[in-house]
């Protein structure tokens, strides 16, 4: 018997066109190049399970990928009618993109800012949602010197945030939990 690698390569050759073919009559171009390749990888991960001859099941997994990309379409387009109903438009003209760029710009100002320690810290509670207690094993100290760390680390940011903001309300900064405290 062939090896798993020859077997999947012999597989690939001659079936490849015919699913690309059978995916190209059902999605765009590009859907059905990547219809057909997740065809062969869920085909390279149950080798074992592929009859003679390939290319019925090989369809059927095709057919089956092209389903649930039609599913996800869909539930992705219901979702943005449902939320474009909900947004008024007062909520539509209320939404400023150049205000947002400019707080985007102000806050990685003031994030550049800070050292690498204030970083850490502020990153491993609010990026990666760690307690206090947590992070503290993390950076190995303990509890009450983290929660100093991190008011220190927040409190520099605020006055970074302050510093680099033009005129107007600055971003909020979140409060420590308090566990931290």
């Amino acid at each position: 018997m062939d090896d798993p690698e020859s077997r999947f390569t012999r597989l690939y050759d001659e079936n490849h066109r015919r699913v690309l073919a059978y995916a190209l009559t059902r999605a765009e171009p590009h859907t059905a190049e990547d219809i057909a390749g997740e065809t062969f990888l869920i085909a390279w991960r149950r080798l074992d399970d592929i009859a003679d001859p390939p290319l019925p099941w090989l369809l059927g997994v095709a057919r089956n990928l092209l389903h649930k990309q039609r599913d996800r379409r869909l539930r992705g387009h219901a979702l943005a009618d449902r939320i474009r109903a909900l947004a008024t438009p007062a909520d539509l003209a209320a939404w400023d993109v150049a205000e947002h760029v400019v707080e985007r710009e102000t806050a990685l100002a003031a994030i550049a800012g800070l050292s690498e320690r204030d970083l850490e810290v502020l990153a491993l509670v609010n990026w990666h949602g760690l307690e206090p207690r947590q992070a503290a094993k993390v950076v190995g100290c303990s509890v009450p010197a983290f929660a100093v760390r991190l008011h220190r680390a927040r409190r520099r940011l605020a006055r970074a945030l302050d510093a680099a903001a033009p005129a107007g309300p600055r971003p909020a900064v979140q409060a420590a939990p308090e566990a931290a405290r």
